[in-house]
This record gives C-alpha cells, sequence and structure tokens, in this order.
C-alpha cells in the first residue's frame, strides 16, 4: 500500500473557483439561472468521473509542469466541490422554480465560499477539518 499524495495544482483549483464566482455573478444580473449549469456539470462530471473540464482546459494554459505548482490536496477539493455542486444545484433548482430567495441563498454561499477561497482562506476545509476532528473525538471517547 503507498502513500501517493493525490494533489491538483492551485491554478487549476483557482480558475474552477472563478468560473463559480463569475457564473453567479451572471446569473444575478441577468437572470439566467442557466449561467449556474457551467460550474454545476463540471463539477459533477469532477465527482464521478475525475474530470472536471474546466479544470481541464485551463492545463492548456499552464506554463510549468503540474508538479511545479503549489499542491492543493485532492481529497479536501473533492469536499469543497461536493458542496459546490450541492450549493449550485440547489440554487439553480430556487431560481427554476421561482423561489428565488432560495436560489439567492445557496448561490450567495458558494460564491462567497469561493472568493473567500480565492483570498486564501477555504471554508470547506475548515469545515472538514472540524468535522475530522469531531471524528476523532467521539471515536476516542473513554
Amino acid at each position: 500500500m503507498s502513500n501517493i499524495v493525490r494533489s491538483i495544482p492551485r491554478p487549476l483549483v483557482k480558475t474552477n473557483q472563478w468560473v463559480i464566482v463569475i457564473s453567479v455573478l451572471l446569473t444575478w444580473v441577468s437572470g439566467q439561472e442557466w449561467f449556474l449549469f457551467v460550474p454545476f456539470i463540471a463539477g459533477l462530471m469532477g465527482l464521478v468521473f475525475g474530470y472536471n473540464p474546466i479544470m481541464q482546459l485551463t492545463k492548456r494554459f499552464l506554463r510549468k509542469d503540474l508538479k511545479e505548482y503549489i499542491p492543493e490536496d485532492w481529497e479536501q477539493q473533492q469536499f469543497n466541490q461536493k458542496i459546490a455542486v450541492l450549493c449550485l444545484g440547489s440554487g439553480f433548482i430556487g431560481f427554476f422554480f421561482g423561489v428565488n430567495s432560495l436560489g439567492y441563498i445557496f448561490t450567495s454561499l458558494v460564491a462567497v465560499a469561493a472568493f473567500v477561497a480565492i483570498n486564501g482562506f477555504c471554508i470547506g476545509c475548515f469545515i472538514l477539518f472540524q468535522w475530522k476532528q469531531y471524528q476523532y473525538r467521539r471515536a476516542n471517547q473513554q
């Protein structure tokens, strides 16, 4: 059994986050919830098939070898992507069915989380860390 740490180069993660923020802003400005499908489908494909088209397209524009970029933990990014897909999907459903408050709540959550992550603090990482701490404490209670 090997201890290979899977990672994703930071520029790919940041681009994915920017696509989320921009698609949410475009949805709000235009009133067209279909913009949410871009990061939703890309994120869902990443989770189900391990292939995120946004990240794959971005790879073509990187100048250095992928290993030369700051790595982001793959497991952590999968957790974050699950949250993003859930929020984007819920936001789309809210807007599609005319429950705009639901749409704004979920898209605000994901846009703020993505923007904060772009600026250096990963909310999803913090949530996962707290969850793992809780599980550890619970497993080691006497």
